[in-house]
């Protein structure tokens, strides 16, 4: 759990108990500056919860790459399986996307190689 959680909690409780103070005394201004306090806790609550988000995709995916780097064979071999999967419910779409990607390297290939400008010199 991040600091900026923990941290971000206090104060969010603290501007709760501060506009509760400020409402029971009547008094506008510590109710103003509870609401502010509270405002800035949650989102310092968030941006905690957002890094905490962060860190787990960052230690995953980390994990994935490792298990992958480790067994490269049976790795290759799930993805060929979940692809063959995919084929089989989605047939059409298959072609159409391979059809795609066809078409699309045809045109990278047949595309003629670019010519630098030509230097014209000027005498004058």
């Amino acid at each position: 759990m991040d600091k900026d959680r923990i941290v971000g909690s206090a104060k969010e409780f603290a501007g709760r108990a501060e506009g509760a103070v400020g409402d029971l005394a009547g008094d506008a201004q510590a109710q103003a500056s509870g609401k502010a306090r509270e405002a800035a806790g949650t989102v310092q609550n968030l941006y905690g919860q957002a890094k905490d988000a962060v860190r787990d995709a960052g230690e995953t995916a980390a994990g994935y790459a490792k298990d992958a780097y480790d067994k490269p064979a049976e790795t290759l071999r799930d993805g060929s399986q979940a692809i063959a999967k995919k084929v089989q419910d989605n047939p059409l779409g298959a072609l159409l996307i391979a059809g795609g990607i066809g078409f699309a390297l045809a045109l990278l290939m047949s595309r003629p190689a670019r010519r630098p400008p030509p230097r014209w010199r000027y005498y004058g």
